[in-house]
């Protein structure tokens, strides 16, 4: 089987800050992709596009909140603007929280709805009518391991992450008629800024077998890439500790 080049192509990565998102906006442009970028840290994202751009790549950014409807719409009238298309859409946003439900505030769990659940919404409702335009295109979930079996202490956070992989399964259903292909990623632990302070610690992070943001960007990049009639449902990338 033979991978397709994503020269040409436009990838939309919300969250892309740190951690994940933002080594798999290097990685979609080094594999030839215009890229455009979201975060709510407008600093990191001009840095981010700097550096792809030192390197001969294109890429774009938008800051906003991506739960926000007016961040989505912003973010993809960029791409189609810069671009002329949308192809790639990696609903990546996101926080963690690992806490007892006892020891969760309600206002936690409105924020994790939001950023987790609500961000993928918004982006995928908006890039959705362009795709079907086109007649192809790229949906990807960024879940977790505890989208796929609940975990003890995470869950609220376990909760939107089931959220996510729900709704890729059901958007699969309703796009692929129009060769849209959604997944969704369910990584394992990734040593990232993610949940810090929040139940996990700098110590926790790096005395841990978690994998590197780069080598699960590594397998968003892989499911990208598939042949027009092959797509990859939901992928699960775990660690070897």
């Amino acid at each position: 089987m033979s991978l397709v080049g994503l020269q040409g192509k436009t990838a939309l990565v919300t969250g892309a800050s740190a951690g994940i998102g933002r080594a798999t906006a290097l990685a979609l442009a080094a594999a030839g992709a215009n890229v455009v970028v979201t975060a709510r840290r407008e600093e990191r994202l001009a840095e981010l596009c700097a550096e792809i751009d030192a390197a001969g790549g294109k890429m774009v950014f938008h800051a906003g909140d991506a739960a926000s409807e007016a961040t989505a719409v912003a973010a993809i009238k960029l791409a189609v603007e810069s671009f002329g298309s949308l192809d790639i859409l990696i609903n990546n946003a996101g926080v963690g929280s690992y806490k007892n439900l006892v020891d969760t505030p309600v206002e936690e769990f409105d924020a994790m709805m939001a950023s987790n659940v609500r961000s993928g919404f918004v982006f995928s409702r908006h890039a959705a009518p362009l795709m079907i335009e086109q007649q192809s295109g790229t949906i990807l979930f960024i879940s977790s391991v505890a989208g796929l079996t609940g975990i003890g202490g995470e869950s609220v956070y376990s909760a939107t992450k089931f959220a996510q992989v729900g709704f890729s399964q059901a958007l699969d259903a309703e796009l692929r008629k129009h060769k849209i292909k959604v997944g969704v990623i369910c990584p394992g632990g990734v040593k990232s800024e993610f949940g810090l302070g929040r139940g996990r610690t700098e110590e926790f992070i790096r005395n841990s077998h978690m994998m590197e943001p780069e080598e699960v960007a590594e397998a968003i990049v892989f499911a990208c890439m598939q042949p027009a009639n092959v797509r990859i449902p939901q992928m699960l990338v775990r660690h070897m500790g």
